[in-house]
């Protein structure tokens, strides 16, 4: 089933629920701070089964302490659509003391 891209003001809607994520260009993104390289790791294999459950995936970058998501949805031209969203908002709900409150 064909996903259809966000138009600016739905993107701009649903940034408002995400606190910290942002649109670069045509790719959602955010970046995580962890207490420790192994904290950094353990979130990155989270994201990953995450990944797999949404079959939706972003590039996914780990630093020393740091997480980095940039995503959008190949099958709609590289657009941001839903699926982008639903994967921030799961990824959200992993992150230590950033998750919904």
């Amino acid at each position: 089933m064909p996903v259809a891209p966000l138009s600016h003001k739905e993107i701009e809607d649903r940034l408002a629920e995400l606190p910290g994520w942002s649109v670069d260009g045509d790719r959602l993104t955010r970046s995580f701070r962890l207490g420790s390289h192994f904290a950094a790791t353990a979130m990155v294999v989270h994201i990953a089964q995450v990944q797999e459950e949404l079959d939706h995936h972003s590039d996914l970058t780990l630093g020393y302490n740091t997480v980095s998501l940039s995503v959008n949805t190949h099958s709609a031209g590289g657009a941001v659509t839903e699926k982008d969203f639903e994967l921030a908002r799961r990824v959200q709900d992993l992150a230590p003391g950033h998750g919904a409150s």
